[in-house]
C-alpha cells in the first residue's frame, strides 16, 4: 500500500519549497506572449513546453514515490491552494488578452498559420492546465473554488464536465454507465467523438435525475446547466466583443484543442481497466487498481499530481498534494507519464503495443476467476443498479 513508500511529514508538507515545483505551469503565460510578440517559430513553444520539456524533465528526474502525510491539515496546504486560485485569472487575461492583441487593437503581426499555431498552444494550455486546475477546484467544497472551477470550464465551452465527472464517472468508473472509462482495444478516433456525445448526454440526465428526486423539472432554476450556459455565452460573447469575429473563431478553437487535451487524458486514466460485476447489476467497491497511476515527478508538478490518479478515484476529497504513490502490488503503472502516452494514445497501434499487454497482466493479477472478457470489452456487462 502508499504507506510502504516514504512519508512526508505535516511540517515539512506545509512548506513553500516543496509547493514551488508547481508553480512552474505559471512559466506558461510569458512563453504563450512570447509567441504572440514575436512570431515564427515561437508560436510552437507551448505545446513543445508542454508535451516534451516536461517529458524530458520526467527522464532526467524519474519518479517520485514519497507520500505526504494524508492527515496534514489543509490550513498547512496555502502554498499549494494558492496556484490553482491564481490560475483562473492568469489564464482568463492570457487567452482575452492575446485574442484582442492578434486581432486587430493589439501590434501582432503575425500570419494566418502562426495565429492558428499559437491558438492551439493556448489550447493545450487551457487543456492541460486549465481544465486539470478545475477539476481539482470543483472537488471542493468551498463555493468559491467550485466558481472559479466553472469559470475556468466555461473558457472551454466544457462546463457540463463538472457534472459529468461528479455525478457520473467517480459513480460509475470502471462499468458500462461511465463513458468516461475507454474500452479494451478501442482507439482514441473512436473514444472521442463516442465520449464527447454521451458525456453530455449522462451529464445533463444525472441532474435532471437529481432534481426529479426532488420532486423538481429540469427547468428548475438549480439546474447547473443554466450556470453553464449562462457562463458559455459570455465568454463566447466576450470573445466577439474583443476580437469581432476572427476573435469568436479563435475562442472556439482554442476550446476544441482544450476538449481534445481532456479526453485524451480520460483516455489514458482508466483505458481497459473495469470493476468486477458482482451480479444483478452490483459491481465492486472503486479500488486503486481501477486507474492507471503514474509516479513521474515533473509530468506530476504540470499536472498537480493528477497522476497519482489511483488514489483520487479512492479517496476523491484529497487534495492534490495529499495524494498518495502506489506500488505496482496496488495499482497499475504506466510506462511513462501522461504528455508521452497522450501522444501515443493518438497512433493506435503504438498504444495497442504499449498497453494491451499491461491490460492484460492486469486481469490475470486481479481477476484470474474471469476467462471471458468479451462482455467487458465490449461494455456489455449489465448497467450498475
Amino acid at each position: 500500500m502508499a504507506e510502504r513508500f516514504m512519508q512526508i511529514p505535516e511540517s515539512r508538507a506545509a512548506q513553500l519549497r516543496d509547493a514551488l515545483p508547481f508553480w512552474l505551469t505559471l512559466l506558461l503565460i510569458p512563453v504563450a506572449w512570447l509567441g504572440a510578440i514575436k512570431g515564427g517559430w515561437t508560436v510552437v513553444l507551448l505545446p513543445v513546453m508542454t508535451w516534451y520539456f516536461f517529458s524530458l524533465l520526467d527522464a532526467i528526474l524519474g519518479l517520485n514515490t514519497a507520500n505526504a502525510d494524508p492527515g496534514t491539515d489543509e490550513d498547512r496546504l496555502t502554498w499549494y491552494r494558492a496556484i490553482t486560485l491564481i490560475w483562473p485569472f492568469a489564464q482568463f487575461a492570457t487567452l482575452f488578452g492575446l485574442i484582442w492583441y492578434v486581432t486587430g487593437p493589439g501590434d501582432a503581426d503575425l500570419n494566418a498559420l502562426e495565429t492558428i499555431v499559437l491558438f492551439f498552444g493556448v489550447g493545450v494550455i487551457t487543456g492541460t492546465v486549465g481544465i486539470n486546475y478545475s477539476h481539482e477546484l470543483m472537488h471542493q467544497k468551498n463555493k468559491t473554488e467550485r466558481w472559479l472551477g466553472d469559470i475556468l470550464l466555461s473558457m472551454v465551452l466544457y462546463s457540463h464536465f463538472r457534472s459529468e465527472h461528479l455525478r457520473v464517472h467517480h459513480i460509475y468508473v470502471g462499468t458500462p454507465r461511465d463513458p468516461v472509462t475507454a474500452r479494451y482495444n478501442e482507439g482514441f478516433h473512436r473514444f472521442f467523438p463516442r465520449v464527447a456525445r454521451q458525456s453530455l448526454v449522462s451529464a445533463f440526465k444525472a441532474e435532471k435525475d437529481m432534481l426529479a428526486r426532488r420532486g423538481e423539472s429540469w427547468t428548475s432554476v438549480k439546474n447547473p446547466f443554466w450556470r453553464y450556459w449562462a457562463l458559455q455565452a459570455a465568454m463566447l460573447v466576450l470573445a466577439l466583443v474583443i476580437g469581432g469575429w476572427e476573435g469568436l473563431a479563435l475562442f472556439v478553437w482554442q476550446a476544441g484543442v482544450a476538449i481534445w487535451q481532456l479526453e485524451l487524458v480520460n483516455y489514458v486514466e482508466h483505458y481497459g481497466l473495469t470493476r468486477k460485476h458482482l451480479g444483478e447489476g452490483k459491481y465492486e467497491h472503486v479500488k486503486p487498481h481501477h486507474s492507471w497511476n503514474a509516479a513521474h515527478k515533473a509530468s506530476n508538478w504540470l499536472l498537480i499530481n493528477l497522476q497519482r490518479h489511483s488514489d483520487h478515484h479512492y479517496k476523491p476529497d484529497r487534495r492534490f498534494p495529499l495524494l498518495q504513490n502506489y506500488t505496482e502490488a496496488d495499482a497499475p503503472q504506466l510506462p511513462y507519464g501522461y504528455p508521452i502516452m497522450t501522444m501515443a494514445a493518438m497512433v493506435p497501434p503504438v498504444w495497442r503495443r504499449y498497453m494491451n499487454p499491461r491490460v492484460r497482466r492486469w486481469r490475470q493479477m486481479y481477476y484470474p476467476e474471469i476467462t471471458d472478457w468479451t462482455a467487458y470489452n465490449k461494455a456489455q456487462t449489465p448497467m450498475p443498479r
